[in-house]
């Protein structure tokens, strides 16, 4: 490995303190020296800043990264956006642990989230899933949260009730846990409107936290509601996180539909009202004020009881499918939770990745546009979906206020995360191609939201306190060389209409001492690795 010199940069530590001038030696993998006009001898590269800023490279808190890995390990929208460690696994969503029995459950599991997902996918544990990543090697670090469905699944299934029947439930659920923490995994994810992590009680989502506990390993959770019930659901995250006594990151703060806008600052004023009582919990959020889900999620969460097969099934009684019908479109109290249709509108529900071929060019449409197409109703096409495409289209969800969404990246309990769903051939969310820059670049630049030092310690230490990654997130001597050098006129290009442009103002990007970008241009270098605490 040939040493690299970073000459005559603005460097901005991770810490929020104002950036230095200053050279950056990179040896065998490391930050190796930091200081004026460093001497070097031998065979160095040397990296003329001329004057751009060289920072820590950014940790994506929050992604579902996990299968597009596995097919693009060159990562190449999340390298040009100066990420160089994601974290995976989360909102109850990873591809691991599973057994003979519920593999196949796993996978059509996760295949609802990310499209059609191969049995080969699908792993038995971390380990397993380590030795698929590292086998042709990847760009980026991996970190990766066990998903708590994957739990589920392969103790109860599909059942819609607690693991309470009995106690070796719930001990097998968290020895299945404790293996995966063992072999790596930096915590666990809980998904509470996705089944069947939704399905979980209080005893069980206590004992998972204490495991979590005993092993030091963080707690992330898609919490129970994002609408009307924000706070009660916070208040139940609290309640497990002072139980067990483990770290916790509620994931993608917001507050989503019109009628229930406003939320944000009371839900961040008892955040930290939690940590004055002493329980370690922080956020991430992405900087869009949209969403991106996939389609069954405009249904309550007792319509998925049986799995995808159970839905089906259901929809075929014309006295259950009336009452779903009259739900999403007409709200109500008869599940838990407010339907999303009548917070926000078919017209607000916009399709961004479907994996069938005869509705792929409703692809980029919204739901009453597309329905209008096909001379349907938006809740026929919603059945026509979930029938032919087996529940696994993509869609984008206009729910969010901007004041909102100023408040939750503002907070110091924040850290940067994407959220993206990457589904090649799609029509994505454009957080997963911009996040970082748009954090850096206009949120930064424009609207004044952060200092630059401030927006880059969003993006680096804060994440990686939490994950313990105690080697990343800082420019210091010592630590690993993850590194990005950028302009100031960084900034993100993807849009919701042209959703896969590439950021702009990154130049050179290394992941343990060695660059994945240079001269904006990707190397095909794979320096990543699986990171473990």
């Amino acid at each position: 490995m040939i040493d690299t010199l970073i000459r005559e940069a603005r460097i901005i530590d991770g810490t929020g303190a104002p950036w230095y001038r200053g050279d950056v030696l990179i040896s065998d993998g490391v930050i190796a020296r930091i200081g004026h006009a460093l001497a070097v001898d031998g065979n160095v590269a040397v990296v003329e800043a001329e004057g751009r800023y060289l920072a820590p490279g950014f940790i994506d808190a929050h992604c579902h990264d996990d299968l597009i890995f596995l097919r693009e390990p060159d990562r190449p929208e999340k390298a040009f956006q100066g990420v160089t460690s994601i974290v995976v696994g989360n909102c109850s969503f990873s591809l691991y642990p599973a057994d003979q029995h519920s593999r196949e459950n796993l996978r059509q599991h996760f295949s609802g989230l990310l499209g059609e997902t191969r049995d080969s996918e699908i792993f038995e544990d971390l380990n397993g899933y380590r030795d698929a990543l590292m086998g042709e090697g990847v760009a980026l670090n991996v970190v990766s949260l066990v998903g708590h469905a994957a739990l589920r699944l392969a103790v109860i299934g599909h059942d819609r009730r607690p693991a309470t029947e009995t106690e070796t439930e719930i001990e097998r659920m968290c020895d299945l846990l404790a293996e995966q923490l063992r072999q790596g995994a930096v915590g666990l994810s809980l998904g509470l409107v996705y089944p069947p992590s939704a399905f979980a009680g209080d005893a069980e989502l206590f004992a998972i936290g204490r495991t979590l506990q005993r092993y030091g390993k963080v707690l992330a959770a898609h919490v129970r509601s994002y609408e009307a019930g924000l706070m009660e659901a916070i208040e139940e995250f609290g309640a497990i996180l002072r139980t067990s006594g483990c770290a916790g990151l509620l994931s993608h703060l917001q507050s989503a539909g019109r009628p229930n806008w406003g939320q944000i600052p009371a839900a961040i004023e008892r955040l930290e009202a939690m940590r004055d009582e002493g329980i370690d919990i922080s956020f991430d959020m992405y900087p869009y004020p949209a969403g991106s889900t996939w389609l069954l999620q405009l249904l309550p969460a007792a319509a998925m009881d049986g799995g995808l097969d159970g839905l089906k099934q259901r929809l075929r009684d014309p006295v259950a499918l009336s009452v779903l019908r009259d739900w999403v479109e007409n709200g109500g109290d008869r599940f838990h939770g407010q339907s999303k249709v009548f917070l926000i509108g078919w017209e607000n529900v916009r399709l961004s990745a479907v994996s069938v071929d005869g509705l792929k060019h409703l692809e980029g449409l919204d739901m009453c546009v597309a329905a209008a197409m096909l001379d349907l109703a938006p809740f026929d096409l919603l059945l026509r979906f979930i029938e032919e495409d087996d529940g696994q289209t993509g869609i984008i969800l206009f729910q969010l206020d901007e004041d909102d969404l100023h408040a939750a990246c503002c907070n110091r309990l924040y850290m940067a995360g994407s959220d993206g769903l990457p589904r090649p051939g799609s029509k994505p969310h454009p957080r997963a191609f911009g996040t970082f820059p748009r954090i850096a670049g206009p949120l930064r630049r424009d609207k004044k939201w952060f200092t630059l030092e401030d927006a880059v310690r969003r993006m680096t230490s804060v994440a990686a306190q939490r994950f313990a990654l105690v080697d990343r997130g800082l420019l210091r001597p010592g630590l690993a060389a993850d590194l990005v050098l950028f302009e100031d006129a960084i900034t993100d290009r993807a849009t919701f209409e042209n959703s896969r442009e590439l950021p702009s103002g990154i130049t050179h990007v290394w992941v343990n001492g060695i660059a994945v970008i240079a001269e904006g241009r990707q190397t095909g270098a794979r320096p990543g690795a699986l990171l473990s605490v």
